[in-house]
């Protein structure tokens, strides 16, 4: 049995405590057998506007897998969105593939989270400006503090990818067959930032915990979540970055690459960011619209848009002397005054 004082996994604890934030960087491990399934849980309260999700998911220490249990982050920037780790064959070994920050959700193998990470993308809610909205039908969020909500059951059968097994890992022997799609492949391409420092030593501190490891709880890990959100990590957002201009303009494409953003980064400083996002998730001027702006915006502006281009061609347009319009208000003037409407 390998111990935690061996050489080897002295260096691993320290990678996974001095990995810097600032740029995406991981400790790469692969493992000749296959992880445990995940377990089912209940998603905690999200307390607080502006926190992510991330969910559990089993890592690598020096006694085996362990459960690394899921909790709420305050996002490190505005429009930020979590990708989860995730485990795929590669080889003849099980390899781990971390998660990380970005604009977009990329790939993680097609592994279903739940909680909004069904296998395919994010759909648990989005960003709309500076501000994140839940999708209430896979986040539980406590409704008298956070009023950016909607529901959308559609974009969740969409995007979900069956998991009755439970399996955690992506390829091999019993692995999920998910290649990616092209919008993860393009988020792949992302700016990313890693793990906030937080979430490293949250990782950490489960290493470290003898009832974490499959082999004590035989894969039925009893801290499966964590209610209590970790601190505020903030950062500057990519470079070129914009929030609006990232927003999604539906929720069938939450956390899947629609567009690369604007022009220029979002002009809100970063260490504001906690406090911006608590005073305006509290506004009430936006909120009865919420629920119904990802759908209606864009077909009220779109309608018309399309009536209404034709109309002044076709009044100034010659061709109408040679075929008259069949509505009934130019008709009394065909034969006497066709030409006085138009002749200057």
């Amino acid at each position: 049995m390998q111990r935690f004082h061996s050489p080897r996994w002295l260096l691993l604890a320290l990678l996974i405590v001095l990995i810097p934030a600032s740029s995406f960087a991981g400790v790469f491990i692969s493992v000749g057998f296959a992880p445990p399934v995940l377990p089912v849980y209940v998603q905690p309260v999200c307390p607080d506007p502006g926190l992510m999700w991330t969910p559990g998911y089993w890592a690598y220490g020096p006694d085996g897998y362990y459960w690394v249990p899921g909790v709420w982050v305050p996002a490190p920037y505005i429009g930020a969105l979590w990708t989860p780790p995730w485990w795929g064959w590669s080889g003849g070994l099980y390899v781990f593939h971390t998660g990380y920050w970005g604009p977009h959700v990329g790939y993680y193998g097609g592994v279903n989270y739940g909680f909004g990470y069904m296998g395919v993308g994010f759909v648990g809610g989005m960003w709309r400006s500076n501000t994140f909205a839940y999708n209430t039908a896979v986040m539980h969020v406590n409704t008298t503090v956070i009023h950016n909500t909607y529901i959308d059951r559609a974009v969740v059968e969409r995007n979900t990818i069956v998991n009755n097994n439970h399996v955690s890992f992506n390829g091999g022997p019993g692995g999920i067959n998910h290649a990616p799609t092209a919008a993860e492949q393009a988020a792949g391409h992302d700016q990313h930032l890693a793990a906030t420092s937080f979430q490293r030593s949250h990782e950490s501190s489960a290493m470290s915990n003898k009832s974490s490891y499959a082999r004590n709880n035989g894969g039925h890990p009893q801290n499966l979540a964590v209610s209590r959100p970790l601190a505020a990590e903030n950062h500057n957002p990519p470079a070129g970055f914009n929030a609006h201009g990232s927003t999604n303009a539906a929720p069938g494409n939450t956390g899947v690459r629609t567009n690369n953003g604007g022009a220029s980064a979002h002009g809100n400083t970063a260490p504001a960011f906690q406090q911006h996002q608590m005073t305006e998730a509290r506004q009430s001027m936006n909120e009865p619209r919420q629920p119904v702006a990802p759908r209606e915006t864009p077909q009220s502006h779109a309608a018309p848009e399309y009536r209404a281009a034709p109309q002044p061609r076709m009044a100034q347009a010659p061709q109408q002397h040679m075929a008259p319009q069949p509505r009934p208000a130019p008709q009394p003037h065909a034969e006497g005054g066709h030409d006085h409407g138009h002749g200057r």
